[in-house]
């Protein structure tokens, strides 16, 4: 059996050193809880930016501004090493751990920052770097696309692991990839926290015949620091729930067997078996037998999106 867990603990929001303080602590809290992974909600390194769905950039220049240039500053620069706290915790205590984080793209430009997952082994070794392929409406005044190349399931300690980013949970041929590579965890961090989600994350556990771990972040107005800019626009009733989670686990067969979890802090967890799956796709395999390549095809874009070419060599007519 594998203990799994999704988590319902708050950031620390907008504040990268917060961050990952308190990613530690939950990390060896999880151990002494003897959990074998752990998902993190979405962007939850160092926070969802939920301004986007209250604030017009155009028509709050000022506000935005100020709340971007904080969320840039407390994002996570994966070239400088930036997330070897978690790394170091989910080696010593032996866990798997799939951080959500906001990374600022070091190598590619100063300005644009990636809704990433980061799955990273009981060794403290990154598998797996998935940017969002497409930020959901309001997110894009954030958020930039990602593109294919983290459109992986890896082998794990705890089994084999992939990841997608709420809403590409409902496109049908990102679920297709993830599928293709004989995924037995599934997990799927989101912001979403509607009832329609919960109908979605059982499908998916149908579908591929998998274990799904769906997870969103809490955050009660108490969570925001009263010194952030622009607080009242993000939270202008105080007591309130701005992020109430959306907790679930799936077994391969669709059926809940841990949540809903809304409006409470803490792991959302449950004990699997991998040797469901199997059982499960007797019956189902969408990849195996129950596919029809003769018919169907999927060609996934590995290759970097598109950036701009700069050369310092001369025009051969100057």
């Amino acid at each position: 059996m594998i203990s799994v867990a999704a988590v319902q603990y708050p950031s620390v929001f907008l504040d990268k050193d917060g961050c990952l303080e308190r990613a530690v602590e939950i990390i060896e809290q999880a151990a002494n809880e003897k959990i074998n992974l752990i998902v993190f909600p979405e962007g939850w390194l160092p926070g969802y930016p939920l301004f986007v769905w209250g604030m017009i950039p155009t028509n709050n220049t000022g506000e935005f501004d100020q709340l971007y240039r904080r969320h840039y500053s407390n994002s996570i620069d994966l070239s400088k090493n930036q997330l070897a706290p978690v790394c170091e915790a989910a080696r010593e205590h032996g866990i798997v751990v799939v951080m959500c984080i906001n990374e600022c793209a070091g190598e590619l430009s100063t300005g644009t920052i990636y809704n990433t997952a980061v799955t990273i082994d009981a060794t403290g070794d990154i598998l797996n770097v998935h940017r969002k392929v497409m930020p959901t409406n309001a997110e894009r005044t954030v958020w930039g696309f990602g593109d294919g190349r983290g459109l992986n399931v890896v082998d794990t300690a705890v089994g084999r692991v992939g990841v997608l980013l709420c809403w590409e949970n409902f496109m049908p041929l990102a679920r297709a990839a993830i599928y293709a590579q004989n995924v037995e965890i599934y997990c799927a961090p989101t912001a979403d926290h509607r009832e329609n989600w919960l109908a979605s994350m059982q499908h998916i556990g149908r579908e591929a015949s998998a274990f799904v771990i769906g997870v969103g972040p809490v955050l009660e107005d108490s969570d925001i620091s009263p010194d952030l800019p622009s607080r009242d626009s993000i939270s202008p009733t105080p007591g309130e729930w701005l992020m109430p989670g959306n907790g679930i686990i799936c077994s391969p067969l669709g059926e809940i067997v841990a949540g809903p979890m809304r409006q409470k802090k803490g792991f959302l967890k449950a004990d699997i078996d991998l040797v469901d799956i199997p059982a499960a796709r007797r019956t189902f395999d969408v990849t195996g037998h129950y596919s029809r390549p003769d018919i169907y095809k999927l060609e996934v874009n590995r290759q970097p999106r598109s950036t701009v070419s700069f050369s310092n060599s001369e025009d051969s007519g100057s």
